[in-house]
This record gives structure tokens, sequence and C-alpha cells, in this order.
């Protein structure tokens, strides 16, 4: 499930000049509109309904122009905790408790990111279906506990994504053993037997437009980082 949000900043600036006598002040008062897309994970992976809670994921623009992604989700502390500093890149942090997010383009290049409730993060950049070509990005993300949720907020830089970006998609993971749980905003729609969770099954992702949540997009544009990988 999903909705856009709007609303409105107002914004007042203040311009001085000071000329040889005099001094002159311009005040500037607009608005600018701020875009949010929400998201609701309801199923597991294969289209079941939860027992709990769900996660509820948004996307909007910064202040600086970039993506603002923030998480509100039940809080399972299961598996334990991963052993490394908050605020850092996690190896496999899929492994753990963590919720992630996808950015697809119609040349299978994306970006995967991954939030655990205890701030360590792990951002890929793939070219091609589980192909990755860059991991353990920077990232400005805090994240707080509170009894049984969690909540929490990343600052994405628009040099991560892709180009073109046209779809997305996002998951959730928590348990242990044969309680692993994996749960998907966009599910399998038919589960073959025998079929195993896979959040990098590109063709469930769901159409998105990143006007929506950007301003000045520019879907043509490669990002330095992007045009260095792909340069390699």
């Amino acid at each position: 499930m999903n909705h856009v949000t709007l609303s409105c900043r107002l914004l007042i600036l203040d311009d001085d000049w000071t000329g040889d006598d005099v001094k002159f002040q311009r005040c500037f008062v607009y608005f600018v509109t701020l875009r949010a897309m929400s998201y609701s994970i309801e199923k597991t992976w294969d289209g079941q309904c939860l027992c709990h809670d769900p996660v509820r994921i948004s996307l909007g623009e910064s202040q600086h122009g970039d993506i603002l992604l923030k998480v509100d989700a039940p809080f399972f502390n299961s598996p334990a905790k991963p052993i490394g500093p908050a605020g850092q890149p996690f190896p496999q942090l899929w492994d753990y408790e963590v919720v992630e997010a996808f950015f697809l383009n119609d040349k299978d290049q994306y970006l995967e990111i991954e939030l655990s409730p205890h701030g360590q993060h792990l951002l890929l950049l793939l070219n091609g279906r589980r192909k990755m070509i860059k991991d353990k990005l920077i990232l400005n993300f805090t994240a707080t506990i509170k009894g049984d949720n969690w909540t929490g907020e990343a600052t994405i830089p628009r040099d991560y994504l892709p180009s073109h970006v046209t779809k997305f998609n996002a998951y959730a993971i928590h348990g242990e053993g044969d309680a692993r749980q994996y749960e998907a905003l966009y599910p399998v729609t038919e589960k073959v037997k025998g079929m195993q969770p896979d959040f990098h099954r590109l063709e469930l992702f769901q159409p998105l437009d990143m006007s929506t949540i950007l301003s000045n997009y520019n879907p043509s544009q490669v990002s330095p980082l992007w045009t260095s990988l792909l340069h390699q």
C-alpha cells in the first residue's frame, strides 16, 4: 500500500545590501512544496498476511535535495544486534533484523539500501541482477529503538541513484532459524513449489516516479559515481 503526501513550507529570506549612505533590505517570501511517498509492507515475500503491524517507509526530499528515507517499524530484537558501531556500514547486514529499499532502472542497474534498528547500514550498487559493483557506501543514518518499535532516518545522496530510476521495492527481515520471516512490499504473486525468498527478483518491482519525490529530477543524468564504476 502506498500514497503521496504533499505539504508546503514557508521560507522567508532577508538579503541586506549596503551602499555609500543607505542600507537596503529585500525580503523574499515563497513556498516550497515538500513531497513524500509512503509505503506499508503488509505481506510476506510470498503474499501471506502478517500477524504484526507493518513496516512503514516514506520517501521524500531532504533540505539539500537528496532522498530522505524514513522507517517506522516493529522491533523484534531477533537476531541479536550486529557487532559493529552504529552509523557505519556492516557487511552481510541482510543476515540480521533489517529493512531494505531498492531503486531500479530499466537496465537492471540499482541501488540497494539496508537499514538496521541498531544503527548499522549497508548500501550496494548493482549493475545487473546480483552483480555488485560497489558496497559499503557512506550514509547519514540514525535509528532509535523505543520498546517494541524503532524509527530510522537516512539521507541518501542523489549520486547513489542510477540514471532513469523507474521502479521500487522494499523488504523487511527478522527472526532466526525456522522463525526467520521475509516480508515484501511487492511480493511474489504466484508461488512455485520449492521457491525461496529472493529480494533480487527485479520483475516484481513496481513503477516509481522519482519526479514526485525529488524536485528538478533529471532522469538522464548519470552521476560521477556511477560513471566511474561503469567505465572500470
